[in-house]
């Protein structure tokens, strides 16, 4: 096998040329029947380059004076046009060879027969010469003697090549053998028994840290081990032996000793012929590794948990003010209504107060969960633009005529699944802001992309899409870098005081969490800003409301049917109860949802409805409706509820929902509607 590519040309020690030629056993003799069959009296090899002739063995019969590793110079001798041309020279008589009889070397050197054959290795770099002289003429130039000479010199070629080759083979085991020894990863290998075929130091001296002794050669590896260990081992070698490459982690060792966590790399050991004739393995103890991660989990969790804190500490003070404004206007109404003098006039303005205020404090819970991401969506597929385009023209009536509202890509096809009234508001809402920062003036630019990208926000990976990217664009005055991330947090405005509570954008957040999108800003000050909400995009289709949205039919009326009420706050039990035997129906009050089950039986008989709050201990309220929809198939449900992470999560599938607070006639309403719904569907 040929090594393309070596210079033996290059500057080295010609020693190691000369060792090399006399490391052949077969030279003497090569010498020898040379001398013998040609008649002549001095042989040699010599390894001749560009500038060097060296002798590397030599028979001399003759007196000539050589020795191994005595030199000529170059420019006197034939070999340097033999290795320009690469040819023998062949030379019976020197005086009747036309060619040779003028030339100097033979005169210096005082030879009249002459024959050099050039000796290459088998990649065709050339080494020297096989050459012989004599003072008398020879009869040379035979097929014979030139077909003897060139076996010889390719004979000697082919030596040169093997021992090279062994050398250099010594040489990389020796260095490999020097890297895996000085490695300071454990390295083993094994063969199709599992015995120990090599190890590196390292490998003994951490299999000595954690068990106690060492290895040795020829050790079935697995048996090493204690019992639950050299089963996960021996399954582990066996997937290697079997040709897979993989990397597991793994706990070897004994308890007095720690019993490190190791990252193991397995690999397959194969022959020339692909064969595969064992494994080996290469081990690093992760421990520390490990334990630090565990330790920068705490860590983050405790500034996690501190964060929480200081957030519920924020939200608890904006709630606390902004509800207190909301229960002082209540209250006040509520004294002046107890009073029996009230004028008429006066008594609708304060009952109007009460409940224009119980509004403001719906929609103000309801921000709060948006930006907790607990509010009940209502998903439905819809597309885009129209939506945009309607938001564009009620922007244009509302934000004035120094405001310019421009669109662009609203007739894009671009379909998303959201809730579409909170879509709107987190438009509003972003539009208000936009208002706010130009001060009355500039143009606003809403702009839908489809097919987009989501792109790295605040921290988290993008997503390849699509996404439904649209984007509300000012020309206000920007977001101070200061304050810019904190934009998103509840309660946190730049505005003045009874400006803005500081949820607009909290909602905007919120909600594009929750239908599993994001929102993004950038901004330059002076120049404006630009907030983009992305949704995830679908195919066109038709997807009904998965919530069943009943509107109050105003104070209906019940007739004596039976209602079972279930709700395990008695405050709001006792009024629940109340207000459906002010409308007109009988009740029936539980606790919970467990107690419910086993009043209404196996067949509900008695009851027309049942009205179940949605958070409750033990079985909640959605539990139990999905089991009233199997069980009495019958009976309808409602379902009241301030928030729920399952209702958010989840939706309320078809059941009915009312949010709360609720009011007397959107109870009444919800009530005489699925009541009526069910008394008059087909049977079966």
């Amino acid at each position: 096998m040929s090594m393309p590519g070596r210079d033996l040309s290059a500057p080295h020690d010609f020693r190691i040329d000369c060792l090399a030629v006399q490391s052949i056993p077969s030279v003497p003799t090569i010498l020898d029947v040379v001398c013998r069959t040609t008649g002549m009296g001095f042989a040699a090899i010599a390894r001749v380059t560009e500038d060097r002739w060296v002798a590397c063995q030599v028979r001399d019969d003759i007196a000539f004076g050589l020795r191994p590793g005595d030199e000529l110079e170059i420019r006197t001798t034939i070999c340097n046009e033999i290795r320009q041309s690469g040819t023998a020279v062949v030379i019976d008589h020197v005086a009747a060879d036309p060619a040779f009889c003028g030339h100097p070397t033979p005169a210096q050197y005082g030879f009249q027969s002459y024959i050099s054959m050039p000796i290459k290795l088998p990649d065709g770099t050339f080494f020297g010469t096989l050459c012989a002289i004599d003072p008398k003429p020879a009869v040379l130039n035979t097929p014979a003697i030139i077909g003897l000479f060139q076996m010889f010199a390719d004979l000697i070629g082919f030596h040169l090549d093997a021992n090279q080759r062994v050398a250099s083979s010594r040489e990389a085991l020796r260095l490999y053998e020097n890297i895996i020894q000085s490695h300071v990863a454990p390295i083993c290998a094994f063969d199709h028994d599992y015995r120990l075929i090599a190890f590196n130091k390292a490998h003994n001296d951490e299999f000595f840290r954690v068990n106690g002794f060492y290895t040795e050669i020829g050790d079935v590896f697995p048996d090493l081990l204690i019992p639950d260990q050299a089963v996960i081992m021996r399954a582990n070698m066996r997937r290697a032996l079997s040709g897979e490459t993989y990397t597991a982690e793994v706990v070897f060792g004994r308890p007095e000793f720690g019993q490190p966590c190791w990252e193991i790399t397995y690999t397959p050991l194969r022959n020339e012929a692909g064969e595969i004739i064992g494994a080996f393995h290469q081990a690093h103890d992760i421990s520390a590794r490990l334990r630090a991660e565990t330790e920068l989990r705490e860590a983050q969790e405790t500034l996690r948990q501190s964060q929480k804190l200081e957030a519920v500490g924020q939200l608890t003070g904006g709630v606390a003010h902004d509800f207190n404004n909301l229960l002082t206007i209540i209250r006040s109404s509520v004294d002046f209504l107890r009073r029996p003098d009230l004028p008429e006039a006066r008594r609708t303005r304060y009952v109007d107060a009460v409940s224009e205020t119980v509004d403001r404090a719906a929609k103000l819970t309801g921000q709060l969960l948006a930006f907790a991401r607990r509010q009940t969506l209502k998903p439905e597929v819809f597309e885009v633009g129209p939506v945009l385009r309607s938001v564009a023209d009620m922007l244009d009536t509302v934000t004035g005529a120094r405001i310019r509202v421009v669109t662009d890509g609203l007739d894009t096809p671009c379909f998303v699944k959201a809730d579409i009234s909170q879509f709107e508001t987190a438009l509003v809402n972003m539009a208000v802001n936009a208002r706010d920062a130009m001060d009355g003036g500039g143009t606003l630019t809403l702009r839908l992309i489809g097919s987009a990208m989501l792109p790295p926000i605040r921290g988290h990976g993008g997503a390849a899409g699509p996404f439904a990217a649209v984007s509300l664009t000012d020309t206000g005055s920007g977001i101070a870098p200061d304050v810019f991330g904190r934009i998103f947090e509840p309660f946190f405005t730049t505005k003045e005081v009874g400006k803005g509570t500081g949820l607009g954008l909290s909602q905007v957040f919120g909600f594009a969490k929750q239908s599993g999108g994001d929102v993004d800003v950038a901004s330059v000050q002076g120049q404006g800003t630009t907030f983009t909400l992305y949704l995830p995009e679908i195919a066109a289709e038709t997807d009904p409301k998965p919530v069943e949205e009943l509107k109050s039919d105003g104070f209906p009326m019940g007739h004596g049917q039976c209602v079972l009420v279930v709700e395990d706050n008695i405050e709001v039990g006792r009024f629940a109860t109340q207000i459906l035997e002010d409308l007109g129906y009988r009740t029936t009050w539980v606790m919970n949802a467990e107690e419910a089950l086993e009043t209404l039986g196996p067949d509900g008989s008695g009851f027309a409805a049942v009205f179940s709050d949605v958070v409750m201990p033990g079985m909640g309220g959605i539990a139990l409706a999905k089991a009233l929809q199997h069980r009495l198939p019958h009976l309808p449900v409602v379902l009241a509820s301030g928030y729920s992470h399952v209702l958010a999560q989840e939706g309320p599938r078809g059941i009915a929902l009312l949010h709360k607070p609720y009011s007397a006639d959107q109870l009444g309403g919800i009530l005489g509607r699925i009541i009526r719904q069910r008394s008059t569907a087909p049977a079966g």
